[in-house]
């Protein structure tokens, strides 16, 4: 081979060895995902809106039958939950829990027993009492809880801590006694509900507790709402289906039972998004603004009537439920937090600042005072809100008129 076709030959190998030149790709830019307040939102609704519905199905529409309800709603989720645990990927995080038939009766069981029994307490309630005073009555649920694990030996007993779930207490009491419409056989209902609700956290506290086990709250629905809805079934079938009838599923209506359980399941998935994208702060504040907007719905859906003893008494109720879930130096945090933030807005807006000081000092007074009046202690004519209806229909014309 000549020096000019040996040198052509290394030229060709070489040329072959080139690799092309690949632009590298741009880096797609993040999703924007939902604004956190979308969550908030859906929760609050949701949740508000099962508790109306339940309350319009078991009274306004004459449904009568509390554990049949919840033994549709148990039926459906269970129904929903294995649909998607075999067609999505939303419930594959239950793989990660090794859950044997061992685990299940001894673990899963006792906790879809008083799971059950929150429920059926909780719609019985619904019978005898209004959905303003359900909803003061189950802010006394931290301090269940607390005592739970105290009697289960799962924490020690703290006089700190008691002492900070010492003003929900003051709160409740106060709005019981403000409580117009109170039935006594509704509130033991409705504490025997509290009970089973604060045990039933405890169990699922001290279940999750361990490093095998991480169950969201719709694997956790997957694996409960089956065994609730047999044994709700069963207490049903012996005390509320055989004095029911097709009549009573008619004048509710099918369609109204089938998007009941649809809300109802609708809140434990909201329950997932909203843990995840959101923080125990905002979860709290959350839970107590849809307690608030809850009383003011039920005041205006079913005309309950809350005296202001009661709406006082639930204030500070809810005040304590807030310093005892954030606790001191937390709030002290996001007060300091909120001033600074009102101190600015009031170099902004100093004339609206001063009437909304003026218009909250106004409310506060009026309820007070209202309030006392309504407990006996101080004499119905010393009533502000009848001395500010005179002074409007003074202003209005409307005493002049009449």
């Amino acid at each position: 081979m000549s020096e000019k076709e040996r040198v052509s030959g290394e030229q060709e190998r070489q040329q072959d060895t080139v690799l092309p030149i690949v632009e590298p790709e741009k880096a797609q830019p993040p999703k924007a995902g939902l604004h956190p307040a979308v969550y908030i939102a859906t929760w609050i609704t949701l949740s508000s809106s099962v508790i109306i519905f339940n309350k319009w199905i078991l009274d306004t529409a004459k449904f009568h039958y509390p554990i049949s309800l919840t033994t549709w709603h148990l039926g459906f989720a269970t129904i929903m939950t294995q649909l998607m645990a075999r067609f999505t990927t939303i419930l594959d995080s239950r793989k990660k829990a090794p859950m044997t038939g061992r685990i299940y009766l001894h673990k899963i069981m006792p906790i879809g027993v008083m799971f059950s029994l929150s429920l059926i307490c909780g719609n019985l309630t619904y019978l005898y009492l209004s959905v303003s005073f359900i909803q003061m009555l189950k802010a006394t649920t931290p301090i269940a809880v607390l005592l739970t694990t105290w009697t289960l030996r799962v924490q020690e007993p703290s006089l700190k801590t008691l002492g900070n779930v010492s003003l929900i207490v003051v709160g409740v009491v106060i709005a019981s006694f403000g409580e117009i419409q109170f039935v006594l056989i509704g509130f033991m209902f409705q504490l025997g509900g509290i009970v089973f609700e604060a045990i039933r956290l405890v169990m699922v506290q001290q279940l999750l507790s361990g490093a095998e086990f991480k169950m969201d709250p719709l694997v956790s629905l997957y694996y409960f709402a089956p065994a609730c809805a047999v044994m709700n079934g069963l207490t049903a079938l012996f005390f509320e289906i055989p004095k029911m009838s097709l009549a009573d599923l008619e004048r509710v209506g099918y369609i109204t039972l089938l998007m009941n359980a649809v809300v109802a399941f609708l809140l434990n998935v909201s329950v997932v998004f909203l843990i995840g994208k959101t923080s125990s702060l905002v979860m709290t504040l959350s839970g107590v603004l849809k307690d608030i907007l809850l009383v003011a719905a039920s005041m205006l859906i079913f005309r309950d009537p809350v005296s202001p003893l009661q709406g006082f008494g639930y204030s500070i109720a809810l005040c304590g439920l807030v310093y005892y879930k954030l606790g001191g130096d937390k709030m002290k945090e996001h007060l300091g937090s909120g001033q600074r933030a009102w101190a600015d807005y009031g170099v902004r807006h100093p004339a609206l600042r001063r009437v909304l000081v003026f218009g909250l000092v106004c409310a506060t007074v009026f309820v007070l005072l209202g309030g006392i009046s309504v407990s006996g202690v101080v004499p119905g004519t010393y009533d502000p809100t009848k001395f500010a209806k005179s002074k409007w229909d003074e202003i209005s014309g409307k005493t002049g008129g009449a």
